[in-house]
């Protein structure tokens, strides 16, 4: 579905402008009209570079899931159960979201097919595993292992948080204090050192110099700075060739590539044990799984293990070749291969990338703590001795 705005005119011959999502122009006549609207006129909305697609939160995802999952187990009919839904979801766009579901399914779609419409806010992942969990019969069993992986989606979610939050504030602090330091109290410093004329030490001069450059230069960095993010963030998102080569950089990042790369492959290997598990297909579920790991390194690699099965080796012998797991990842698989019990294996392997990222995460931690009050502390002593040199200088040559 597309956003698109219109004019349509109301019982009373008033003309109402607004927007409304809509498969095309023939559903957004048909949507205003059950709201005693005449369409006049509709076109879509392009968004902007900078915008985003609205979407769902992962919290918003786990009640829908854990709601459905409820009324379908007490025999509540399928309609009924997302009317129910609609009708207690606060957020406008999710609402609206569940509401055009309804009507899709009224209309003849499967409950994945109406999904499937609405891909900014049901993945490919959830609804191949909505589809999986209508051909089975097993869908409450399906949208509980779908509330379990949410659950735990954003469990590691805020595990990376954990990560960025501290160093963020200590950073922010930091830049703060230098540039107060560097635009204030520097600049009143020099005029004193120079009105004394006495020599000034190397550590003054450089940090007279960076903030003389700062003053006179710091709008210009400034620009330069943000109009370097933002072309580089275009360049990353536009072409496939940067991105592939800025993934691979951010996974051989020194701790944190590490890192990065465990919780992106605990992701996965939830997902993958979870599809596997519900039904779907080893080579469906690695095509499925492919885009929600997002990093394109990491995505090339799950391609070629997917080419290596089609070509008939091994889950493990696969996985193996492209050294995208560790040596006892492979050995489960193997083991739950050789007895039959391959979604047992997965799901150790789930397990054992949750837990590996717990602990990696809080070691990161407790070294990150003391390593940037040791930095903090380390500027704060340099530019401290910078300024109180001279000064020290000064009041031991006045005479009393």
């Amino acid at each position: 579905m597309s956003a698109f705005a219109y004019r349509a005119m109301d019982p009373r011959g008033r003309i109402v402008r607004g927007r409304v999502d809509a498969a095309n122009l023939v559903d957004l006549e048909l949507r205003l009209r059950r709201l005693d609207l005449d369409l006049v006129h509709g076109s879509p909305i392009q968004p902007r570079f900078w915008q985003t697609q609205k979407g769902a939160s992962r919290r918003e995802l786990i009640k829908f899931c854990f709601h459905l999952e409820q009324f379908l187990r007490a025999g509540v009919p399928i309609i009924e159960s997302l009317t129910d839904l609609r009708d207690a979801i606060r957020r406008p766009h999710f609402r609206q979201v569940v509401a055009a579901t309804v009507e899709s399914i009224e209309g003849g779609l499967t409950l994945s097919q109406a999904l499937a419409q609405h891909p900014t806010v049901f993945d490919g992942v959830f609804c191949s595993l909505i589809r999986a969990g209508e051909h089975t019969g097993r869908l409450p069993e399906v949208l509980h292992a779908l509330s379990e992986s949410l659950k735990r989606d954003d469990e590691l979610a805020a595990y990376a948080r954990r990560i960025v939050i501290y160093p963020a504030i200590v950073g922010l602090v930091i830049l703060a204090a230098l540039g107060v330091a560097l635009i204030y109290v520097v600049p009143e410093l020099a005029r004193l050192f120079r009105t004394v004329g006495q020599a000034l030490p190397w550590q003054t001069r450089a940090l007279i110099a960076v903030s003389d450059a700062l003053l006179d230069y710091g709008w210009a960095l400034l620009a330069v700075i943000v109009t370097t993010v933002i072309g580089a963030r275009q360049a990353v998102l536009t072409r496939p060739e940067i991105r592939l080569r800025f993934d691979a950089a951010m996974l051989r990042l020194p701790i944190l590539g590490a890192v990065r790369r465990k919780i992106i492959l605990a992701r996965f290997t939830g997902l993958f044990a979870m599809m596997y598990a519900s039904g779907i297909t080893i080579i469906d579920a690695l095509q499925v799984a492919e885009d929600v790991v997002g990093n394109s390194a990491l995505k090339n690699g799950l391609q070629q293990v997917g080419r290596g099965i089609e070509q008939g080796r091994k889950v493990s012998e696969a996985f193996r070749a492209v050294e995208l797991f560790p040596p006892l990842v492979t050995r489960m698989l193997r083991v739950g291969e050789s007895t039959g019990a391959l979604d047992t294996a997965l799901a150790n392997v789930s397990y054992f990338y949750d837990r590996d990222v717990r602990e990696a995460i809080e070691r990161l931690q407790a070294g990150i703590e003391p390593t940037l009050t040791l930095i903090l502390g380390g500027l704060l002593m340099a530019v401290m001795s910078a300024v109180m040199m001279p000064v020290y200088d000064i009041v031991t040559r006045i005479k009393f």
